[in-house]
């Protein structure tokens, strides 16, 4: 199995530290709002990694932290604590702020077939974890204090930026006129690991005792607590979205590795933007679509799953609406053909040299194609081909009973990966199956115009009859998206 390292910008085989467990780190939201498909991008190919890795017979023990604190509305020290200001606007405390973000954010995950990560950790219950690294780095001559924070001194590290590879001039992130330097800072690019509740941060709404008075974690603190908390140092896989290997994952390396003196990760993995309008995605630009939206427009999330699916991970998606139906319609015509794919129509095999040499060359390719950095767009298609070739065959000679029920263990094993639910068939309604046969009858007795007409009324429920000489397949199709 070979992955793209940042950190080394090439494509590596993949050498886990343990035998049998695979330590995955993915970076999860900030709490502060809903989060925007962009986002749910990145950790849909965060979960395509998890079940690829499984696939391989590793058992994935992966951590996912939730910012509840210390995010600034900058990514590096400036502006206001993002939740803090949620809590303001919203008339709420910062723990419901929270709360109620980091269960939208579960349902969201739960919609998109994205497995739930074994620990889902929020920045606040780890506390005691960061002071005691800030301390590590203080007693290692790799901190300071000021009278406002507590930075990293990049100086003292001189691998600052191997996994960005900018020169430190363009990560002069503070020469932004808006940005105020703490003017007691050794180096512009330091970054704070403890902001005290002093100056804007006095009135700050959540703040813990530290031996450096009370104040709160900085943003790029808490993943290495947490990470190294559970993971141990160094883990295997560290991923996130591309924007943050300037600053955040930066900076995470940074403080890690000259804490403990040993890689924070092996191995470096991030998702390209989802862009709109030839811009990229953001709640900062105000242009950013969420979950619900796509919802309420009448779309299957799995089809904006599918949709993902679509392009490879390092590679820039655009979304539109127009997109996001086109998808669809392939997710939901793909589904109905795996339908009828799986229908028996004789007791006896039916073509059955072309049967496994389809389905073993299927596997080969598939397996293939995922092992090789998830070039899941590539599997996705060679899925496709299967599906028609199978289906010609099908619908010439019908398959029996067993070679469905190998197909269907062939498909099962492909979706494990995709995560589609895609041998799941829908479920009808007693009212949409009595309009069926009530249609079935009509065709029999050759009174078309009738069935034309139940054909049309079962449209308007939600599901669109497919006829083929084995019959009349369904499906299930969401209300015409208003585009």
């Amino acid at each position: 199995m070979k992955l793209y390292n940042t950190l080394t910008r090439r494509k590596e085989v993949f050498q886990p530290i343990h035998k049998r467990w695979v330590g995955l780190y993915t970076c999860g939201p900030t709490v502060y709002n809903y989060a925007h498909i962009g986002n749910l991008r990145t950790y849909i190919f965060e979960d395509i990694l998890q079940r690829t890795l499984e696939e391989k017979g590793y058992t994935v023990k992966r951590v996912m932290n939730i910012t509840d604190v210390g995010h600034l509305t900058s990514d590096a020290d400036a502006g206001e604590d993002k939740i803090e200001r949620a809590a303001k606007e919203e008339g709420k405390s910062a723990e419901d702020i929270a709360r109620f973000y980091t269960n939208a954010f579960l349902r969201d995950i739960k919609a998109l077939n994205i497995k739930k990560p074994k620990y889902i950790e929020p920045a606040t219950r780890h506390i005691k974890k960061q002071i005691a690294l800030v301390q590590q780095l203080i007693d290692k001559g790799h901190a300071y204090q000021t009278n406002s924070a507590v930075y990293f001194d990049i100086a003292t590290f001189p691998n600052y930026t191997k996994l960005s590879r900018q020169l430190l001039e363009a990560q002069r992130i503070g020469v932004r006129d808006e940005v105020v330097r703490d003017p007691e800072k050794r180096n512009p690019q330091d970054f704070a690991l403890w902001f005290k509740t002093v100056g804007k941060f006095k009135h700050h709404l959540m703040h813990w005792q530290s031996p450096w008075g009370e104040g709160f974690p900085g943003w790029h603190l808490e993943c290495s607590a947490i990470s190294t908390g559970i993971l141990g140092q160094p883990f295997d896989i560290h991923t996130g979205g591309i924007d943050h290997i300037n600053i955040h994952h930066t900076n995470e390396i940074a403080q890690s590795e000259a804490a403990y003196d040993k890689p924070l990760a092996n191995y470096w993995l991030h998702a390209a933007f989802l862009i709109i309008n030839d811009d990229r995605m953001g709640k900062s630009k105000k242009n950013f679509v969420i979950l619900k939206d796509i919802q309420a427009r009448g779309f299957d999330p799995l089809a904006y799953r599918y949709l993902t699916l679509t392009a490879h991970y390092r590679s820039m998606l655009n979304f539109s609406w127009d997109n996001l139906k086109a998808a669809q319609n392939a997710y939901e015509n793909l589904k109905l053909k795996i339908q009828i794919v799986l229908t028996p129509g004789n007791k006896k095999d039916a073509n059955e040299k072309k049967f496994k040499s389809l389905t073993e060359t299927f596997q080969k390719d598939f397996t293939a194609y995922i092992r090789n950095d998830l070039q899941v767009p590539q599997a996705l298609a060679a899925l496709h081909t299967l599906i028609d070739e199978i289906l010609s065959l099908h619908i010439s000679k019908p398959f029996s009973k067993k070679q469905v029920k190998r197909m269907s263990l062939v498909l099962k094993a492909a979706d494990a990966i995709l995560g589609l639910n895609l041998t799941e068939s829908p479920t009808i309604p007693e009212e949409v199956k009595k309009l069926i046969e009530e249609r079935e009858q009509s065709r029999v007795h050759q009174q078309f115009m009738q069935a034309d007409a139940l054909r049309k009324k079962i449209r308007t429920l939600g599901y669109e009859i497919e006829d083929t000489p084995l019959g009349p397949f369904i499906k299930k199709v969401s209300s015409t998206p208003n585009t």
